[in-house]
Order: C-alpha cells, then structure tokens, then sequence
C-alpha cells in the first residue's frame, strides 16, 4: 500500500500519464486483489478496485470503480470518451484472463 506507480495509456500516437496511489490490497487463499486511487494529472478523479476470485472450478475478475470527470477543463470535455476507453480497457482484462485461463 501506498505506493505511487505512473501508468501509461497508449492509443497509436498518443500517450497519457495515469498518476495513481494504491490504497489497499487483498491477500487471501482465493482472493488477491488492489484498490487504487488518482493522483493530481490523472485523467479521471475516483477510485478503482481489481479482485481476482478463485473456486474449485471458476475464476472471476471483479472491478469497481467511482469515476469523476479530473478538475482539469480539457479532460471535463472529454470524459465522455474516457468512459468509453475505460469500458474497452476492462473488456481487455476480461479477454486476457479468459485466454489465460
């Protein structure tokens, strides 16, 4: 907990600094899993939570996320798009784990 990684969203051309700080995590024999909040920069203002769930037969990938449009007037405008590339990011995890699985 509390460490402070830059992520790094990458569309063609563009990039897009993601400050975070990780604020909680879960360690369990059949749940491992982080929360996360944003930094000043980020794109967006809110929390978000990744938890992995194993049972005897089935994997679930669980995330939560409170999102706000950043106090940044550029990133206001465009939160709209944001959420729609916050929706392909998570159907992206859920592939990835589907074909790993």
């Amino acid at each position: 907990m509390g460490a402070r990684p830059q992520l790094r969203a990458v569309l063609g051309p563009i990039a897009i600094d993601e400050p975070i700080e990780v604020v909680d995590t879960v360690h369990s024999a059949d749940r491992v899993g982080f929360a996360y909040k944003t930094r000043p920069g980020h794109p967006v203002s809110g929390e978000e939570a990744f938890i992995l769930t194993r049972s005897a037969a089935h994997v679930f990938l669980e995330i939560r996320s409170l999102t706000a449009p950043s106090d940044l007037l550029g990133w206001r405008v465009v939160f709209p798009l944001l959420l729609v590339a916050q929706k392909f990011t998570r159907w992206r995890y859920g592939r990835a784990l589907t074909l790993n699985c």
